[in-house]
C-alpha cells in the first residue's frame, strides 16, 4: 500500500444530502486505520518528502503537506517552510476552520510578517521619492532667503535614505544637488561683486537723499496705496490659514463620525465617511501627526470590522479566545503586546451585539486570558514609571543649563544667532524629555517657561530693533520707485540689498513679510528691463487659461453617465490634442496643469470602464432570467406536464432568448442547448451538480459553505488536491464567468431548491466582483 493511498484513504468522501447512490456507485469497503508502526513509516516518509521538497524549492509539495500531512508535526514544519505570499493566501483559505489551529496560526503569522515587511519597504520607497523630489524642486528654484537652509535640510534627509535608493536615482539626485549648490554659489559670487560697487553707491547716496526730499510728497500717495495692498495681502493670508484650520477640524469631525459608525457596526457609513476624508485631505496641506495617527487607526479599525463582517459571530468569538490565549507568554515587546491585547478586546466588545451560546463562560475565559497575557505589559509599564522619574531628573539638569547660559552670556555684545539656536535646541530637548509625572512636571514646566520667557523677552527686543531697521530699508527702496535715473536707482537698490543682508535676525513671519515688501520694491526698479519677459508671461497665462478650459471639459465628461457619456467619449483625443497644441505654460504651474489633464483623462477612462461594466452586468442578469425560463420548461418536461403547458413554457423561454441581442460569451449557446435537450428526470443529480457549482463559487469568492454542504465541500477539495498532485498545479482554475455558463447548462431542479441555490450562487458572484 503506497504512502499516497494511505493518505487519501484517511478521509472518506461523504455523499451529498438527499442523493441516493446509483447502482454503479457501491459504497467503498471501510479500510482499517494504520497502526503505530505504519504511522511511524508514514511520518518518516513525509518528513523525507518535506526535506526534499524544501531543498528542491517545490512549493506545491510543501503546500500539500501543510493541508494533508499525516501528523501535526509535519503540517507545522511544512507551514514554517512556506514563503510564497500567494501560496500562503491559498493555504490560509484552505485551513481556515480546520482542526489544526497551530498550522493556521503559523500561516497567518507568516502572512502578517510579510505584510509588515511590504509596508516598511513601501514607506522607505515613499521617503526616498519625497527626498528626491525635494532636491529636484530645489534645483529648479532661484535663490531666496531660505535657499541655503532648505538645501541643507534636503541633503540631510536624502543622505538618511540614499543607500537604499537605486543607482540611477542616486545619480540623478547628485546632479540636482550639484545644480542647487551652483545656484547657492552663484548668489555668493553676486554678493561679492556687489561689494565692489559700495564706493559708487556711497557717492550716489547724497543724490538719493536730494531725490527723496523732492519726491516725498509724490511718494506719500504711493505709500498709502502700498499699505492698503499689504493689508489686503495679510487679510488673504489670514483667511487661508483659517480655512486650513477649518478643514482640519472638519476632517477630525469626519474621523469621529466614522469611529461612531464603526462602533455601531455600520461599515457602509464608515467607508463613505472615509472616502469623504480622502476628498478633504486632497485640498489641505499635509495633516498633523495627531490626525495622521487617528486616520491610520481608523483605517485599521475599518479593515478589521470588514474582516469581521465576513464571518459569523460565534466562530469569530472562538477565534478571539484562541488568539488572546495564544498571547500568553508570547514573544512580543510589551507595547506591541498591549496593542494586540487592546485590539482583541475592542474586537470582543464589538461582538457584544452578536448572537451565540455560552456567552458568560466565553466572557470569563476571554478576560482571564487577557489578564494573564497582560502581565508582562504591567511589568513593562512599571518600568516606564522609572523612565518618567529619569526624565524629571534630566529636565532639572536642563533647567540648570538654561540658568547658566543666561548668566554667562555677554549681553553687551550678544550673539543673537547663538541665542536663537540655544532656545530652539533647549525647547526641543525639553519636549523630548517626556513623559514625566504630572504634578512634579507641572512645577518644572512653570520654572522652565519663566526662564525661557526671560530670554525670549531679550530676543523680542532685538527683533523689534531689526524690524524697524528693515522697515526703514523697505521705505528707502519704495522711494526709489519714482526715480527717473534707472541706473542710479539700480545701484541704490543693490546697496540696500547689501544692508539687508547685514541686518540682524527677525521672526520668520515678520522677516518674510518685510522681505516680500522689499523684494516688490526692488523688482519694480528692474521692471523696465523686464518688459519683454512680461509679454512672454502674458502669453503663458493665456495658454494656462485655455488649458484650464480643456481640463474642465474633460472633468465634465467624467461626471456623465449612460448614453451621454458614451456619445461624448469620442472627443477625448481631440481635447488632448488641443491641450498639447497650446505650447508652453507658466513654469510653476506646468506640471500641475499636465497632472490635472492626466487625472481628468484617467477619470474619463474609468467612467467609461464603469459604464461598460454596468452594461455587461445587465447582460448577466438577463442570462440568469432566461436560464430560469429554460429550467421551468425542462422541469415541466421532466414531470410529464400536459402538452399545452409545455408549449406555453417553451414559447415563453424562446421569447426571452429573442428579447436580447447581446449575451455573455457562450451564454446563448448554452441556453439553446438546454432548451433543445430531451427530458432529464434525475433531479437529484442535477441538484448535486448545482450544489457543487455553489461550493466552487464559494471557494473562488472565499465565502463559507453552509453546514449541510460541508461534507460535499471536503470531498470536492480532496479531489482537487489529488488532481493537483498529479498535474503539478491547481486543478480547478475556472473563473466565475465560466461557472455561470456551467450553471446555465445544468439540468432542472425544483423551484424552491433552485431559488435557494441561485441566491447562494449569485451572492458568491457579487462577492468576487462580476466581470463583463
Amino acid at each position: 500500500m503506497s504512502l499516497l493511498s494511505r493518505l487519501f484513504r484517511k478521509v472518506p468522501s461523504p455523499a451529498a444530502p438527499g442523493v441516493q447512490p446509483t447502482p454503479t456507485e457501491a459504497p467503498a469497503k471501510a479500510r482499517p486505520r494504520p497502526n503505530a508502526a505504519e504511522r511511524a513509516l508514514i511520518d518518516d516518509a513525509e518528513a523525507k518528502a518535506l526535506r526534499s521538497a524544501i531543498d528542491a524549492g517545490d512549493s506545491q509539495t510543501v503546500a500539500r503537506l501543510v493541508v494533508a500531512g499525516a501528523s501535526t508535526r509535519i503540517r507545522q514544519a511544512a507551514a514554517q517552510a512556506i514563503e510564497d505570499p500567494e501560496v500562503l493566501r491559498q493555504l490560509i483559505h484552505d485551513t481556515r476552520g480546520g482542526n489544526d489551529k497551530n498550522v493556521y496560526r503559523i500561516l497567518t503569522g507568516k502572512r502578517d510578517v510579510l505584510h509588515e515587511q511590504t509596508r516598511k519597504q513601501e514607506k522607505l520607497r515613499a521617503e526616498i521619492d519625497a527626498a528626491a523630489t525635494d532636491l529636484e524642486r530645489l534645483s529648479l528654484r532661484s535663490y531666496d532667503a531660505l535657499f541655503s537652509l532648505r538645501l541643507e535640510q534636503s541633503e540631510r534627509r536624502w543622505n538618511a535614505v540614499a543607500e537604499q535608493a537605486d543607482p540611477e536615482l542616486r545619480s540623478r539626485v547628485q546632479q540636482w544637488i550639484r545644480c542647487a549648490h551652483e545656484t547657492n554659489d552663484g548668489h555668493l559670487r553676486e554678493v561679492a561683486a556687489l561689494a565692489a560697487l559700495e564706493q559708487a553707491a556711497a557717492q550716489a547716496a547724497a543724490e538719493a537723499v536730494r531725490l527723496r526730499e523732492e519726491q516725498a510728497q509724490a511718494s506719500a500717495a504711493a505709500a498709502a496705496e502700498q499699505a492698503r495692498i499689504l493689508e489686503e495681502q495679510a487679510r488673504l493670508i489670514s483667511e487661508q490659514q483659517q480655512a486650513e484650520r477649518h478643514a482640519e477640524h472638519e476632517i477630525g469631525e469626519l474621523i469621529r463620525k466614522a469611529r461612531g459608525a464603526l462602533n455601531g457596526g455600520n461599515t457602509a457609513r464608515a467607508a463613505a465617511l472615509r472616502r469623504a476624508i480622502e476628498a478633504q485631505t486632497a485640498a489641505v496641506p499635509p495633516l498633523s501627526i495627531k490626525l495622521g495617527n487617528q486616520l491610520q487607526q481608523l483605517d485599521k479599525q475599518l479593515e478589521e470590522l470588514k474582516d469581521w463582517k465576513r464571518f459569523s459571530v460565534t466562530p469569530k468569538r472562538a477565534e478571539l479566545i484562541e488568539s488572546i490565549e495564544a498571547l500568553i507568554d508570547a514573544p512580543f515587546e510589551p507595547p506591541a503586546l498591549a496593542d494586540k491585547i487592546k485590539n482583541l478586546q475592542e474586537e470582543w466588545r464589538t461582538l457584544g451585539k452578536g448572537a451565540g451560546e455560552n456567552l458568560e463562560a466565553d466572557e470569563q475565559r476571554f478576560h482571564e486570558a487577557a489578564r494573564k497575557a497582560y502581565q508582562p505589559c504591567s511589568e513593562y509599564f512599571a518600568a516606564q514609571a522609572l523612565v518618567r522619574e529619569e526624565n524629571l531628573r534630566r529636565r532639572e539638569a536642563l533647567l540648570g543649563e538654561l540658568t547658566a547660559f543666561k548668566t554667562a552670556h555677554n549681553w553687551e555684545q550678544p550673539d543673537w544667532r547663538a541665542v536663537i539656536a540655544f532656545l530652539r535646541e533647549t525647547k526641543q530637548q525639553w519636549r523630548a524629555l517626556s513623559p514625566v509625572e504630572h504634578r512634579a512636571g507641572k512645577l518644572q514646566q512653570e520654572q522652565f517657561s519663566a526662564a525661557i520667557a526671560s530670554l525670549q523677552a531679550r530676543l523680542e527686543a532685538e527683533y523689534d530693533r531689526n524690524v524697524k531697521e528693515k522697515a526703514s530699508l523697505v521705505e528707502r527702496a519704495r522711494q526709489l520707485l519714482a526715480s527717473e535715473d534707472v541706473h542710479k536707482a539700480i545701484n541704490a537698490v543693490k546697496q540696500l540689498q547689501r544692508q539687508w543682508q547685514s541686518a540682524g535676525p527677525l521672526p520668520r513671519d515678520a522677516d518674510q513679510r518685510l522681505w516680500r515688501e522689499f523684494r516688490q520694491c526692488c523688482d519694480a526698479v528692474f521692471q523696465k528691463r523686464e518688459q519683454a519677459a512680461a509679454a512672454y508671461a502674458a502669453e503663458l497665462e493665456n495658454n494656462k487659461a485655455q488649458a484650464i478650459a480643456v481640463c474642465e471639459q474633460l472633468e465634465q465628461i467624467a461626471a456623465l453617465e449612460g448614453a451621454e457619456l458614451l456619445a461624448r467619449a469620442g472627443s477625448l483625443a481631440e481635447l488632448r490634442n488641443a491641450f498639447e497644441a497650446l505650447g508652453e505654460f507658466p513654469r510653476a504651474e506646468s506640471r500641475e496643469l499636465r497632472s490635472r489633464l492626466e487625472q481628468a483623462l484617467d477619470r474619463c477612462k474609468k467612467a467609461l470602464a464603469r459604464q461598460h461594466a454596468r452594461d455587461a452586468e445587465h447582460g448577466w442578469d438577463v442570462l440568469f432570467d432566461a436560464a430560469n425560463q429554460v429550467r421551468a420548461y425542462r422541469l415541466a418536461l421532466a414531470r410529464g406536464a400536459e402538452q399545452a403547458q409545455l408549449e406555453h413554457l417553451k414559447a415563453t423561454a424562446e421569447a426571452c432568448l429573442a428579447s436580447s441581442s447581446r449575451w455573455p460569451k457562450g451564454g446563448l449557446d448554452a441556453l439553446k442547448r438546454g432548451l433543445a435537450e430531451k427530458s432529464a428526470t434525475n433531479l437529484a443529480a442535477h441538484e448535486r451538480a448545482l450544489r457543487t457549482l455553489c461550493i466552487r463559487a464559494e471557494i473562488l469568492a472565499d465565502v463559507p459553505t453552509p453546514p449541510e454542504d460541508q461534507p460535499l465541500r471536503r470531498e470536492y477539495q480532496l479531489q482537487l488536491l489529488a488532481q493537483s498532485m498529479g498535474q503539478g498545479r491547481r486543478a480547478d482554475e475556472a473563473q466565475m464567468d465560466d461557472l455561470v455558463i456551467e450553471w446555465v447548462s445544468a439540468g432542472p431542479v425544483e423551484d424552491a431548491t433552485y431559488e435557494r441555490l441561485l441566491q447562494r450562487f449569485r451572492r458568491c458572484r457579487e462577492r468576487s466582483g462580476p466581470k463583463g
